[in-house]
């Protein structure tokens, strides 16, 4: 495996396991995450402190904000990464969305995610949801069961 892998891969783990040193030692200052627009989180955040910023101000707008809640054990941590492609400073991986809302619904999904490496850095990411209505539609009830816990919720 490449080092630009092992970064990407070092980096997953960190997320997979809420390291945020790790992760802020192995992210370039300028860092670039993008999101599908139609996300929560959606868009694109540059820098590392930018990120700083959102979470501490806008947590709900950050990615960790929006599916930590909704990831409280090891099990909807894990993401199973894979990396299928390498191509110079760019590294192809596959892995697992995961999370569980309040009520109990469980929620599992393909993701693929382009990633560069710069300065021996984590640069950039791209990430491509297999389905994002599905992505918004669980996080619409899962929001559901912390502002209404005794509605239904459709299984």
């Amino acid at each position: 495996m490449s080092p630009n892998a092992e970064i990407v891969l070092a980096v997953i783990r960190a997320i997979e396991q809420r390291d945020a040193e790790t992760m802020l030692r192995l992210f370039h200052d300028e860092v670039e995450l993008h999101e599908a627009p139609s996300l929560p989180y959606g868009g694109a955040t540059v820098g590392k402190q930018q990120l700083g910023e959102q979470l501490e101000r806008h947590p709900e707008r950050t990615w960790l904000g929006t599916w930590g809640p909704l990831q409280p054990t090891e099990a909807e941590r894990r993401m199973d990464a894979r990396v299928i492609g390498e191509h110079g400073d760019q590294v192809t991986v596959t892995y697992t969305q995961r999370a569980v809302s309040r009520s109990g619904e469980r929620f599992e999904a393909p993701v693929v995610a382009l990633y560069r490496i710069r300065d021996g850095r984590f640069a950039w990411a791209r990430m491509f949801h297999y389905d994002t209505a599905a992505v918004l539609g669980f996080l619409e009830r899962a929001a559901g069961d912390v502002t209404d816990p005794g509605r239904p919720r459709p299984r």
